[in-house]
């Protein structure tokens, strides 16, 4: 509660205090000091304190009357001495009492209230857009189409199957609309969806790891972190990934933001449509006499998004709405991954898939796992005793605390907060501005300074800005993490009204909202726009909800709207 509350309560509860007699024996011990006799009768009228306290304060009154009693007691009046200086002092403290008993009061309200609205919203869980299907462990099963993108270890095609279905076709507007923004900022030009070939078979490149499934799976299992639970064969003839051989990585749940691969099998290398263009040096020496690669090589199935988040933004920029949901959904993306103990470490523009919802608001999906850190034993902290270790796979968009480790004995890297500053770098790219850490004529992590990171345009929003300067703090102690920047944006976002009325002390206020949230949540779940990015996100805000999170961030908002909305200063809280 705030001071001047806290200050109007306290008075409330002296005059009541002196009105209930407590200070009364302080005045009889004063009275023989200046050698007068204080006759103490019976009061003209009785005083009933619940005229001066409303019901809700009862506790106070059954603190301060406690207090009176212990202190007329006489083993606790010869304890302090019987003075009436010390007597105020033990009123005031507890009348302080009363005060902190209410602020836990409010606290274990709303900690109830949080766990009851997340309990409701982790019921439901989330479903992958591409039904579930029994067969597809062979490549055989599939009808590959052309090739639809190309990274350093492997290679994307188009592809579809007759156990999956076609998806139907969306309106026209779905790659138009942008959400809340005006004519002039709806820059995206019109981008086709996927429709013959609903998934996507991702051919990794395989170099060294033999011909073995057994060994190409131990050498690529970090590309089955976001692998579903019947992805690789369960029967006798295939391989599982059971913990008999090699490492065996974290899984991650399913997410509306993280990809999922519903398909890994390991297979002889075809000659598919510009392999002996595009990557020769790759292919076996049967189908390239030149060729370095093994005969045989690891093959995932995911859905087939129609763009990157790079080609989408080298189309257009997106409105102010829609670029903070975009930037909301890759923080809802890494704090899913964090919190199952798994860092990207590879988070770029490339490995963000895209596509729309119905209502055309962007949907990102973040992909490409092969440079993850999913250990079961060490989780988001990394020993780094050798430079051999690997910290990820992308220099440019490293985290300072990754950039700047020195490898030695007992040295760890912790990854917990480095994918939120990537996604912190990759805002820059959202709203329309060169990323200030791509190289060589960038920045660098290891070395920046907070005052040169350029300012972003003029079409983010207030409190984005605000995220995305505290996600690039050099000191990842000060930087929020994935989660606390979300809710910012969720704040931002849904409570703006509430907002105005909150502060760090306004528990109950804030529960209010909470449940009313959740209330309109739900009711929009019923209708048509229950499977949209918004919904998802409120959906997800509700499941993960933890107050104090949700305390940091308001904090963090209330700090920064402090600020001028245009010229940010170097934060210092």
């Amino acid at each position: 509660m705030s001071v001047k509350h806290a200050i109007s309560r306290g008075v409330e509860l002296g005059r009541s205090a002196f009105q209930l007699g407590i200070l009364k024996p302080a005045g009889r011990l004063a009275a023989k000091f200046r050698g007068e006799r204080l006759r103490v009768g019976q009061p003209s009228r009785t005083v009933q304190p619940q005229s001066f306290l409303p019901a809700r304060y009862q506790y106070y009154r059954m603190s301060l009357s406690g207090l009176a009693a212990q202190m007329q007691s006489g083993g606790f009046r010869r304890l302090i001495g019987g003075s009436p200086r010390n007597r105020v002092v033990f009123l005031a403290f507890g009348v302080g009492l009363g005060l902190i008993e209410q602020q836990f009061e409010d606290d274990r309200k709303s900690v109830a209230a949080c766990q009851q609205i997340q309990a409701l919203f982790q019921k439901k869980k989330f479903e992958s857009p591409i039904k579930s299907f029994m067969s597809g462990y062979k490549l055989e099963d599939y009808v590959i189409g052309k090739q639809i993108g190309k990274g350093c270890n492997a290679a994307v095609y188009e592809a579809a199957a007759p156990f999956a279905p076609v998806p139907p076709r969306r309106s026209e507007r779905a790659s138009l609309v942008e959400l809340n923004t005006q004519p002039s900022e709806r820059t995206s030009p019109r981008l086709a969806c996927p429709t013959r070939y609903p998934l996507a078979v991702k051919m990794m490149w395989n170099m060294g790891a033999g011909s073995s499934s057994e060994a190409i799976l131990n050498s690529m299992s970090q590309e089955l972190v976001p692998a579903t639970p019947n992805a690789l064969r369960q029967d006798e003839e295939g391989v599982s990934l059971d913990g008999q051989f090699g490492w065996v990585p974290k899984t991650v749940a399913a997410h509306p933001n993280v990809i999922k691969v519903h398909r890994a099998f390991t297979a002889d290398v075809p000659l598919l449509p510009g392999a002996e263009e595009e990557y020769p040096a790759v292919l076996p020496t049967r189908l390239n006499p030149l060729g370095m690669g093994n005969n045989r090589t690891l093959f995932l199935v995911m859905k087939n998004y129609p763009y990157t988040l790079r080609q989408y933004l080298e189309s257009g920029t997106p409105g102010r709405k829609t670029g903070t949901l975009m930037a909301l959904q890759l923080l809802e993306g890494v704090d899913h991954l964090c919190r199952q103990g798994i860092a990207h470490r590879d988070l770029k523009s490339d490995n963000i898939l895209m596509e729309f919802d119905f209502g055309g608001c962007p949907r990102l999906v973040i992909t490409d796992f092969g440079c993850c850190l999913a250990d079961q034993s060490c989780g988001l902290q990394l020993p780094y005793n050798s430079r051999w270790v690997s910290r990820g796979g992308n220099a440019c968009l490293m985290a300072p605390e990754v950039a700047t480790a020195v490898p030695g004995p007992g040295v760890t890297i912790d990854y917990s907060k480095a994918d939120a500053w990537a996604v912190g770098t990759i805002c820059y790219e959202i709203f329309g501005q060169r990323n200030p850490f791509y190289c060589p004529q960038g920045l660098e992590g290891r070395s920046y300074e907070e005052r040169q990171l350029p300012e972003l345009p003029s079409n983010t929003p207030a409190d984005t800005k605000l995220v995305v300067r505290l996600l690039l703090r050099r000191n990842p102690k000060k930087r929020p993490s994935a989660r606390v920047a979300a809710n910012m944006l969720h704040l931002s976002l849904w409570g703006r009204q509430a907002l105005t009325s909150l502060d760090r002390a306004s528990l109950s206020k804030l529960s209010d909202w909470l449940l009313c949230q959740s209330a309109y949540v739900l009711l929009r779940g019923r209708g048509p726009s229950g499977s949209s990015v918004e919904a998802e996100l409120q959906r997800g805000f509700l499941a993960s909800l933890d107050l104090e999170e949700l305390r940091t961030a308001l904090a963090f908002l209330t700090y920064g709207r402090q600020l001028h909305h245009d010229r940010y200063a170097p934060l210092t809280l």
